[in-house]
């Protein structure tokens, strides 16, 4: 897959919720399945939700009940809404086509 953009990331109160939104970062790409990760300051990027071409979807236990990823086949989009946010979901997030290269990120915080 091509590359993939992320947006949407800011600053939001624990408790509160936040979408955000993965897109093909060259216009005219489709998008297909794709992986969410997050990634906290020195430490590897971790799996946190993906959906596949067919809707299946998967989450890590961190974010279960929390998070829900969807996609909009119209708007060749990827979204993952966050709700009852944490301090700990404080972290760059990052999706990414499968397979596909890194996008930018967008940096997500939680204020408590």
């Amino acid at each position: 897959q091509a590359e993939l953009v992320e947006s949407g990331g800011g600053l939001v109160q624990a408790g509160g919720s936040l979408r955000l939104s993965c897109t093909p970062a060259t216009e005219g790409a489709s998008i297909g399945s794709v992986n969410w990760y997050r990634q906290y300051p020195n430490r590897e990027r971790e799996f946190i939700a993906g959906i596949t071409i067919t809707d299946r979807t998967t989450y890590a236990d961190s974010v279960k009940g929390r998070f829900t990823i969807s996609r909009d086949n119209a708007a060749n989009a990827v979204y993952l809404q966050m709700s009852q946010l944490k301090s700990e979901d404080t972290a760059v997030y990052y999706c990414k086509g499968r397979p596909g290269p890194w996008g930018p990120g967008t940096r997500v915080t939680v204020s408590s």
